[in-house]
């Protein structure tokens, strides 16, 4: 026992504390001196130099760079960061008809693409074997160990419970599949899946049309048509993470709304969407009336939602965006007579990597959580 009564575990405790004190005010912002590190977080400089160093051996932080032109009278104070380069996250959106695998640094920035079309007509167990023989060529043609993968999210058109488990009647052979045990056999870091939809609304929350928004409904769009939402800025998944599942109620006619997009004159490796696009925007009417058609099924539920929970903003996403021009006068103009508010419509600019991006998110949100705990590093 020490002579002030603190145990030797204790101080240690302490020690893992301060580190951890250190280590979220780099995270937060870096580069930082010492002595910004020590008024920020109210350590001792000593103190605050130790836990520099302990991060620094484990990897986490290092010195910053002086910047090309900085002119500083005598010695300049040495500057720390957070080493985003010391793992990767990967984001991953695997549906019906594509895959999209997006491998990110612990700042979020992503340094990899991959994209390819899948079959529809592929079965649960060949699609899962696809994936991980996507991730597996993924990583090793950008040179990523998988050691430095340090959490992995997958998004799935499926409900997924607090346990794990899916319900997809996109790919039925996966329900009641814990596919984040299956995915994460024999990996390092932490295998999450995710509700696809769910991870686009991540994705516009962080760094797309909804930055700024609170309360907000995102939509889903394309070959089946979905929603999610957040409230106060978190993503409200319910009681069994089926928050926003309008598209599965019948009665509404978002289940039906994709056959309202079928296009037959496309140009070569032109989807039906984007023909679609192309013919509404040249005044085409069986075209225009295809997209009001489209309107005239989502608007119900967008409206469901609306009265349900007054958003700051909806957000259109997925395959059917190019059509937005088109499509958002639309859905305002049948939201007026069945809400009390037309909440503001935007367009996400994030494209076919929308629920990559909020699966990288989610990842980044794990990573930061296991990083950012009393116990670290």
């Amino acid at each position: 026992m020490l002579r002030n009564g603190t145990r030797g575990h204790d101080l240690a405790s302490l020690r893992r504390l301060n580190t951890t004190v250190v280590l979220r005010a780099l995270h937060r912002r870096s580069p930082q001196t010492l002595a910004e590190l020590a008024a920020g977080t109210g350590l001792s400089r000593p103190t605050v130099e130790s836990a520099v160093e302990e991060l620094a051996a484990h990897g986490w932080a290092g010195e910053a760079e002086r910047e090309d032109g900085e002119r500083t009278p005598g010695r300049p104070a040495r500057r720390f960061r957070f080493r985003v380069e010391a793992g990767r996250v990967v984001g991953a959106d695997i549906g019906l008809h594509k895959m999209v695998l997006l491998i990110a640094d612990l700042g979020g920035t992503v340094l990899a693409v991959h994209r390819e079309d899948i079959d529809p007509g592929l079965g649960g167990a060949e699609r899962l074997g696809l994936l991980r023989e996507g991730l597996d060529a993924f990583l090793e043609t950008h040179s990523v160990r998988r050691d430095d993968i340090l959490a992995r999210c997958v998004g799935v058109p499926g409900v997924v419970d607090a346990g794990g488990s899916i319900t997809s009647h996109v790919i039925p052979e996966w329900s009641g599949v814990d596919l984040g045990r299956l995915l994460s056999d024999g990996e390092p870091g932490h295998t999450l899946v995710e509700n696809d939809v769910n991870l686009a609304v991540l994705a516009e929350r962080w760094q797309g049309a909804a930055t700024l928004a609170g309360d907000v409904v995102c939509v889903l769009t394309g070959h089946r048509v979905a929603c999610s939402l957040t409230i106060g800025g978190r993503l409200h998944r319910g009681r069994r993470g089926g928050a926003g599942e309008l598209g599965l109620l019948p009665l509404l006619g978002m289940n039906t709304a994709q056959d309202a997009l079928s296009w037959d004159d496309r140009r070569p490796g032109e989807s039906e969407v984007a023909a679609l696009a192309r013919a509404a925007d040249t005044g085409d009417a069986r075209a225009l009336a295809a997209v009001a058609d489209f309107a005239d099924r989502i608007a119900p539920g967008i409206a469901a939602l609306a009265l349900a929970v007054d958003p700051e903003l909806v957000v259109l996403t997925g395959g059917a965006t190019p059509l937005g021009g088109h499509l958002v006068p639309l859905i305002e103009e049948r939201l007026r007579p069945l809400t009390l508010h037309v909440p503001r419509i935007a367009l996400s600019t994030l494209g076919e990597q929308g629920v990559a991006i909020g699966a990288v998110r989610k990842a980044l949100d794990q990573v930061e959580s296991d990083l950012l705990t009393d116990s670290a590093p």
